[in-house]
């Protein structure tokens, strides 16, 4: 991309373009799946509260935070076709600013996980891990539309779940609590395959094999509602096998008002997408808490 000489490029990025960044909007999933594990292993959070407010800002403006700045200096190049009004493509965020402040936040989180024990520490490690090899050469992930997606879900749903409830209860949490933590990040497969319809020409033009590039709109949809839906159908199947129906019904209900929306999204794929995502996926997520709540009980199970 060619930046015409008339444009005032800084010498340093702006406090507005570095939050922009960082992404403030993609922050949300895993704070509330962190929140979920929280309310899934049946412990107080008030009297753990710091441990609380440090884990929501590391899930989110943190590791969050920092896997968006890495993503965005490694796909600088695609963003140049995609999204060339990005800080980084715009030269908002000039030079190698916007590595540095990958690497920076990086750091940080490794520091801020210390204090939230070896569980935590550990699991910021690996979420580290995963945002530079989802992002970075030679590894890359994202090129491939399986494990790409299948590695972002399992951050920003299953991990902070696992990272909220490993915290909380000070240990290896219990199997229903692990087994809906996956479940979930399984079923987010689905939402960030989604996500890859905005990036559908840049992709192409640089060896990006997300589904929608690889199978083609209408499949890739397809293929996305199937994940989604069949992650949920598996929760309803396990709280009805542990007893807790009436969190069964209430999850079956938002599983319907989402197939009803996946109609919708599949009569234009490319186009319902950003709706589908607006409705479709709040859906998703308040099942995540009533499942939460559903496991609250469910401790003594092995």
């Amino acid at each position: 991309m060619t930046v015409s000489s008339d444009l005032h490029i800084p010498a340093r990025p702006q406090p507005k373009a570095m939050l922009e960044l960082i992404k403030p909007i993609t922050w949300f999933p895993p704070m509330w799946a962190y929140l979920c594990g929280i309310a899934s292993v049946g412990v107080s959070p008030w009297g753990a509260w710091p441990l609380v407010l440090l884990g929501v800002i590391l899930a989110g403006p943190v590791v969050c935070g920092m896997s968006q700045a890495a993503n965005d200096w490694c796909d600088r190049h695609v963003d140049a076709v995609n999204e060339p009004h990005r800080p980084i493509p715009s030269g908002r965020i000039p030079g190698r600013w916007g590595l540095w402040i990958a690497l920076a936040m990086s750091g940080l989180s490794l520091v801020l996980g210390w204090f939230l024990g070896p569980w935590g520490f550990a699991a910021t490690g690996v979420g580290v891990l995963a945002a530079w090899a989802y992002s970075a050469e030679p590894v890359r992930l994202k090129r491939s539309g399986w494990w790409g997606p299948g590695l972002v879900g399992l951050c920003y749903e299953g991990l902070p779940w696992f990272t909220g409830a490993a915290v909380l209860s000070q240990g290896l949490p219990h199997f229903p609590v692990v087994t809906m933590a996956l479940l979930y990040a399984f079923g987010a497969h689905g939402i960030m395959t989604l996500n890859d319809f905005k990036a559908l020409e840049g992709d192409k033009l640089h060896g990006v094999r997300s589904l929608p590039v690889t199978l083609g709109p209408d499949v890739a949809a397809k293929v996305a509602c199937t994940v989604m839906a069949l992650a949920q159908a598996l929760v309803i199947a396990m709280l009805l096998i542990w007893g807790r129906p009436w969190h069964a019904l209430a999850v079956t209900v938002l599983l319907a008002l989402q197939i009803w929306a996946m109609r919708t999204l599949l009569s234009d794929p490319k186009g319902r997408a950003p709706w589908y995502q607006a409705t479709g996926i709040g859906m998703y997520v308040s099942g995540m808490m009533i499942t939460a709540f559903a496991l609250r009980s469910l401790e003594a199970l092995p």
